[in-house]
């Protein structure tokens, strides 16, 4: 269990700032006259406690107060350009950021959960009891800042006045993590200290690069401080370890989800974007995939933009669930990212008008960023993650370089989307009636199927499995992805999985307002349905069908063939909807190909999902019953019609 505020804050006990008036003291003989003042409109004690214990802490040349003003976001912009961390590029306020050769991705073997003594943390993280941690810090982060300045930012992740929204500060000296957080999250200088008064909390990020050097990286960390609510990392540049507001509070967020507000709340990893459907109808579609797999790609596929990576979800006075986006920007993956699958991003990438921070793609000789699957002629050379390139370079272990990192990003603002949609800034959140779960899965599951109820819905959900993708540095292989939200999941996975339970089957949801809860699949090849080609069955812009389906499945509007594993769509629905919503043909042969059941990959995935599960405690029993209820529907099916089972035989059930 989570307990709040137990054992020492850190980064007060390695301060010594304790009282109000000693902050205040502090901030006069650190902070110009400027910067001074704006710190004196903060007036919330433990905000202004903390901000002081950082400086106390790291130890910097100088402390820049950021207010998001339109001057000091440009500032910024040009500190991180004269600081190196930033490279203009011949496209007006593009510029291009490259991290470490060895840190592209996320640290997960030195990222760690400070723990107190008998308090439980996931088994998929690395923990560290509070006391060792203490003394990493204080060894690695007392003075990190000499010689830098620190930038101080006040923001909001979520609509400022939402019920599920939640403040916090990033504290860095890395102007490429600041500038980054000014585009992907509210800068609330001016709101701070209400918004921590109205929902009695706040997170802190204290970050620096140090010197930034490859000598530096093993003893690079992340630490999250879930008692205090607060991030320390050092030694380290990528957005994934450094812009803690994302992924490091992400985790906050789901421990408040879960001890905090349990079967009311979620936080999850999640895209947000509205379907249209017929007569005008908007649907709001939310929906969890690891990072890699095509989240960023299924929320552009929408009508309108909220967020193509977390949601904060509640349950609202109506009974319907309703979903804001943390964030107001995109860190998105650039890799397979073209005009065919993704012509609203190309858009903006493509085009004058829109601010982009890229990070580790190619800069061919005219300046023009580049990276694998992007559609167009190849680059002859350019310069790259690890420096010059040219096509046929390989690595130190002989394997080709590609054109870019694969998980090469972009960062921009979400309001230059054409389907940006306004509500986005809602504090009242959107009504969310379709949840969907994918991974990486090459052989087993149909494109789209709908669970039954809430319990197998959620079940979909535990049992995502993912080819490893270049987010996490070191992993290979394929794994298990529990909703996509595994490595933000900070507490025990049972706590976890009772609060899915308990938030899809609140009977605080009104009858008419429950949400479809469903699967997706991208990924399934001609060669795991009997084919030679390793190329995948489906188009990416198919990803507008499923969608649409899922959308008239919630209303009710389309029949349905029931299985062991959920509802799968008939024939004649997807040829209407492949015709009227991406004017394609759709044949009877790839239907068949896409939703026959091939049992016995699938009973495999299930065995191997009873087996993992079958490993932790507590976990609740719902999941084995729904599991061991498919699998003998499944055999079931098998002994009938053998191996493979088609929707005509499906039907006829």
């Amino acid at each position: 269990m989570l307990e709040k505020k137990k054992g020492v804050d850190i980064v007060t006990e390695i301060g010594g700032i304790t009282t109000f008036e000693s902050a205040r003291k502090l901030f006069e003989n650190k902070l110009d006259p400027t910067h001074l003042s704006r710190i004196q409109q903060i007036t919330h004690p433990e905000v202004v406690i903390k901000i002081a214990n950082a400086i106390a802490m790291c130890e910097p040349d100088a402390v820049f107060i950021n207010t998001g003003s339109k001057e000091d976001k440009q500032r910024i912009r040009e500190m991180a350009i004269n600081k190196g961390e930033e490279a203009t590029l011949p496209m007006d306020n593009h510029t291009i950021h490259y991290d470490l050769k060895y840190e592209q991705g996320r640290i997960i073997d030195r990222t760690y959960y400070i723990a107190n003594p008998g308090e439980h943390v996931s088994s998929l993280a690395n923990r560290m009891d509070r006391a060792e941690a203490l003394i990493d810090i204080r060894d690695k982060m007392t003075g990190i800042m000499h010689g830098k300045t620190m930038i101080v930012g006040f923001y909001m992740r979520g609509p400022v006045g939402a019920p599920a929204s939640n403040p916090a500060l990033e504290i860095t000296s890395s102007l490429y993590v600041s500038h980054s957080a000014e585009i992907l999250y509210r800068n609330t200088f001016l709101d701070f200290d209400k918004e921590v008064d109205r929902l009695e909390h706040f997170y802190t990020n204290i970050h620096s690069e140090g010197l930034n050097r490859l000598e530096d990286l093993p003893n690079a960390r992340v630490f999250m401080d879930r008692s205090y609510q607060t991030t320390y990392s050092f030694n380290c540049t990528y957005a994934g370890n450094t812009l803690l507001l994302k992924k490091g509070n992400h985790r906050f967020s789901v421990d408040k989800a879960v001890y905090g507000n349990r079967g009311n709340e979620l936080s999850e990893h999640m895209f947000i974007t509205g379907i249209d459907g017929p007569g005008n109808r908007i649907t709001w579609c939310a929906g969890a995939a690891p990072s890699g797999c095509g989240k960023t790609t299924t929320a552009m596929a929408g009508n309108h933009f909220i967020g193509d990576d977390l949601a904060q979800m509640w349950i609202d006075e109506t009974g319907a669930i309703c979903s804001i986006n943390p964030e107001c920007g995109i860190f998105g993956i650039v890799e397979d990212v073209n005009w065919e699958g993704d012509p609203n991003l190309m858009e903006l990438l493509r085009k004058p008008g829109t601010e982009v921070i890229w990070s580790n793609v190619l800069i061919d000789d005219n300046g023009v960023p580049r990276w694998t699957g992007d559609g167009e002629d190849p680059p002859i050379k350019g310069i790259n993650f690890q420096g010059p390139w040219e096509p046929g370079m390989t690595d130190e272990n002989g394997k080709q370089i590609p054109i870019s990192h694969p998980n090469a990003r972009c960062t921009l603002t979400s309001s230059d989307l054409a389907n940006y949609s306004e509500r986005s800034e809602d504090p009242n959140g959107v009504e969310t009636r379709v949840i969907t779960y994918s991974g990486r899965d090459s052989d087993t599951m149909p494109p789209v199927w709908a669970a039954k109820n809430s319990d197998h819905g959620v079940v979909i959900g535990a049992c995502i499995v993912s080819a490893a993708t270049a987010t996490e540095v070191g992993a290979t292989g394929v794994k298990r992805a529990p909703w996509a939200n595994a490595p933000f999941i900070p507490g025990a996975l049972n706590d976890y999985m009772d609060a899915q339970f308990k938030f899809f089957g609140n009977e605080k949801i009104a009858k008419h307002k429950k949400p479809v809860l469903a699967g997706l699949n991208y990924f399934l090849t001609h060669e795991s349905r009997g084919g030679t080609s390793k190329k995948l069955l489906g188009e990416k812009r198919d990803v507008k069908v499923w969608l649409a389906w899922l959308e008239r499945h919630a209303h009710n509007d389309v029949d349905v063939i029931k299985t062991p594993i959920g509802n799968l769509p008939k024939f004649n629905d997807l040829k209407s909807l492949f015709q009227s919503i991406i004017n394609k043909e759709y044949t009877n042969d790839l239907y068949i190909k896409q939703f026959s059941l091939y049992i016995d990959n699938i009973v495999a995935r299930i065995d191997l999902q009873a087996e993992a599960y079958g490993k932790e405690p507590d976990l609740p029993e719902r999941l084995f019953e729904v599991l061991n209820k498919q699998k003998k529907g499944l055999m079931a099916l098998r002994d009938k019609y053998g191996p493979i089972v088609t929707p005509s035989q499906l039907e006829e059930l």
